[in-house]
């Protein structure tokens, strides 16, 4: 099995948007045609988020290639914090937002959901993926911060670790998934 972690492209919006459903601008359309290009994949799996869903049914429509949409590969859902571009809550909330960075876990933002719930969604997600289909090349079009905790969680790294790894638009990443790594 391989499987590629796929992050939307260019929204145009700023601030932690979390399950907010921003469409795609003309770049991040652009920035993900260009990720996909030449890539070899059987399935699709996606966040139902327009930032991620659009493209993707446009994706498995050219290459007849089978799509699900699993709400759980939604982005973290930032609470009051959600929508809020990171310079103001900085500003206004700084001591709290330089502790969500350091240790996301012990200190969500006000009303957001807890690392745990959001661990918990997404490996279930990628546990659907591996026994779905074993031996597929699957493409999983989703969010920055899902893709920063699934690489933590594959990779062995503490939770606390997620705000370190960059995960710029459109960009790509392998992750080799075991059932066992979300229990």
């Amino acid at each position: 099995m391989s499987i590629h972690l796929l992050r939307h492209g260019d929204t145009g919006q700023a601030g932690f948007r979390g399950q907010l459903d921003d469409p795609l601008s003309a770049l991040g359309w652009s920035q993900l045609r260009a990720a996909v290009e030449g890539q070899g994949l059987d399935r699709i799996v996606t966040s139902p988020l327009a930032r991620c869903a659009r493209f993707a049914e446009e994706l498995a429509a050219a290459r007849g290639v089978p799509l699900r949409i699993d709400a759980r590969l939604a982005e973290y859902h930032f609470g009051e914090w959600q929508g809020v571009p990171v310079a103001t809550l900085a500003e206004e909330q700084g001591e709290a937002l330089g502790r969500f960075w350091a240790d996301p876990v012990t200190n969500p933002p006000p009303g957001a959901e807890t690392i745990p719930a959001f661990h918990a969604r997404l490996a279930a997600a990628m546990d659907t993926i591996t026994a779905e289909a074993p031996d597929a090349r699957v493409l999983v079009v989703t969010h920055g911060g899902a893709i920063r905790l699934l690489r933590c969680v594959a990779e062995g790294r503490p939770l606390a670790d997620m705000a370190s790894i960059d995960v710029p638009h459109a960009s790509l990443h392998a992750i080799p998934w075991k059932t066992a790594c979300a229990a």
